[in-house]
């Protein structure tokens, strides 16, 4: 399947999209900029796994070089985001059912350790609040997709307290990755539904400077959607349900 015939995820083409991105890019257009407007684009949705990504279009709608697309591709492939296939090309990786529930364990590692090391309150919870707030609003639109995109942004703001340029890079690819498997998952409403009133827990316990609560709601949370997502994945993909 080729990036360019992507409908209905995200409003047109996928690489048509890109365009938008462009301007990111700036005079000193690196491969580590490109990189990262895909590894985003991947996270939010816009490229579905087994989806093949055409170096000309793409290319074509960054205004970049194919060495520097190369580039690019080779940093997602070693972040597992991406995979190239002799004489085929590069393409958007298809999880194992291992990958996700390797991706849990890691995300409760990283999560689960930001919170514990938050300092005294108040914390920064602006960011927070405005993913659990898209994400309420999104599913009054019986919109799941973008209750998943918003369920990443918690995700990806919730390690921001951390205030770790390294730690929300880690997170930028875990959470890509995790937005991989979302993709296959035949029930997004019955995945995701459950999750939006424990974001605002999470959420209503570090505003009231609640950090060990908070920890123990993201815990019981992880585990919970570590089982969750394994099962649906290994049904979806036909897999086992154990690693």
């Amino acid at each position: 399947m080729d990036v360019t015939g992507v409908s209905g995820t995200g409003g047109g083409s996928a690489a048509g999209d890109l365009a938008d991105d462009r301007a990111l890019l700036g005079r000193t257009s690196t491969a580590e900029r490109v990189a990262d407007i895909l590894r985003t684009r991947i996270a939010e949705g816009c490229f579905p796994p087994g989806v093949r990504l055409s170096e000309e279009n793409i290319g074509g709608a960054l205004g970049v070089s194919r060495n520097t697309l190369r580039e690019a591709f080779r940093l997602l492939t070693h972040e597992r985001l991406l995979v190239h296939e002799l004489n085929r090309g590069v393409f958007v990786r298809v999880l194992a059912v291992g990958d996700v529930d390797d991706i849990h364990r890691t995300r409760r590692l990283v999560e689960c350790a930001v919170v514990r090391g938050l300092g005294q309150p108040p914390y920064a919870v602006d960011g927070l609040a405005a993913a659990v707030a898209e994400g309420e609003n999104a599913a009054r639109r019986d919109d799941w997709r973008g209750v998943s995109t918003a369920n990443i942004h918690f995700h990806r703001e919730l390690v921001a307290l951390a205030g770790s340029a390294r730690t929300d890079e880690l997170m930028r690819g875990v959470l890509a990755e995790l937005r991989l498997a979302f993709h296959v998952v035949d029930d997004p409403r019955a995945l995701h539904e459950p999750y939006l009133q424990r974001n605002r827990e999470i959420l209503d316990a570090l505003r009231a400077g609640e950090r060990a609560q908070a920890e123990r709601l993201l815990a019981r949370y992880l585990d919970d959607s570590r089982a969750r997502l394994v099962a649906a994945y290994a049904h979806a993909v036909g897999g086992p349900a154990s690693p």
